[in-house]
């Protein structure tokens, strides 16, 4: 490995680097984001849909100026699909391409097996890395500057597919059968996510330092709020987390996630509203509400939401 540059001084550091790209971290993330970069373990960022655990890793590459590759996990998920393909149709059409030549190098040959010899000789020409299809995993470990891996929604791929992840984040290194072995030039930035589909494997959780991201508190959300849409008054502003607050209190099917909050605060401004009146709030649900009967209980509700 020729570099493990990690871009954070020190936890401050972090937070200040962070907010500077418009993410405001809690000092546990800060603190946690600064021992994994600096121990190079991967960060597994637990916690439900829409907490800003996506959103870490993009902050993450926007404020160390690192390119972030991101690997979107799906049920049935294999290397194909995330290390690297082989090109087969390529490699026989560039040997389809070249046949006058190979014809050429074998014709003085005596025997079938002086003849193997000859093209074994120039088999780096037909196993060679323009032949190699890099998806994201092969990407990152070969990059010549380090990046960032997000590695999103790991507990929606199989098991299987886990196991294998463990092995190339234990040693950053890949074996492709045609080539040998490959070893990261630079160790990525690993952030991996999870919404709690299914229980993420013991193992793997062991590899990797553990965060939970849950919905921010009043304070840390409204802080948020105000540096997205610095014109929203302090009485909306503090109206408007406090109904979330206790809008996610209720026993929806879909809580609003942050960037719902957002929203709604953005959709206040621009129909003019200044106070988060009952009126206000029941005309506004369907930005916050993703579901009917949500939109329905929360209307039945108004008087906790609005307390």
């Amino acid at each position: 490995m020729t570099g493990t540059y990690t871009g954070f001084t020190s936890v401050e550091n972090v937070q200040q680097k962070l907010e500077s790209v418009d993410y405001i971290p809690s000092r546990e993330i800060a603190t946690v984001v600064y021992l994994a970069a600096a121990t190079q373990k991967p960060i597994l960022v637990e916690g439900p849909a829409g907490a800003g655990k996506t959103e870490l890793a993009r902050a993450i590459s926007r404020c160390l100026k690192l390119r972030k590759i991101r690997l979107q996990c799906y049920e049935g998920l294999d290397e194909a699909k995330s290390l690297y393909e082989w090109e087969y149709a390529k490699q026989l059409l560039y040997t389809q391409m070249i046949k006058e030549k190979i014809n050429q190098l074998i014709a003085t040959a005596d025997t079938i097996s002086e003849a193997v010899e000859k093209i074994a000789q120039q088999e780096n020409a037909f196993f060679s890395e323009r032949f190699l299809l890099a998806r994201p995993l092969l990407q990152a470990i070969t990059a010549d500057e380090q990046v960032v891996l997000l590695i999103d929604e790991i507990d929606k791929s199989d098991p299987e597919f886990e196991a294998f992840l463990l092995e190339l984040l234990s040693d950053f290194q890949v074996s492709i059968p045609e080539l040998g072995i490959w070893k990261a030039k630079h160790i990525p930035i690993v952030v991996l996510t999870s919404n709690n589909y299914r229980d993420i494997s013991d193992a793997l959780k062991r590899r990797c330092i553990h965060l939970y991201i849950d919905y921010p508190k009043k304070d840390l959300e409204k802080r948020i709020v105000k540096l997205k849409i610095p014109q929203i008054e302090e009485r909306l502003a503090d109206q408007l987390v406090n109904a979330i607050s206790n809008i996610r209190d209720l026993d929806l099917k879909k809580r609003p996630c942050i960037s719902e909050t957002i929203d709604w605060a953005k959709a206040l401004m621009v129909l003019q509203i200044n106070d988060l009146s009952p009126q206000a709030l029941s005309d506004t649900l369907n930005v916050i509400c993703k579901y009917q009967a949500d939109t329905l209980l929360v209307r039945e509700s108004m008087d906790k939401v609005l307390k």
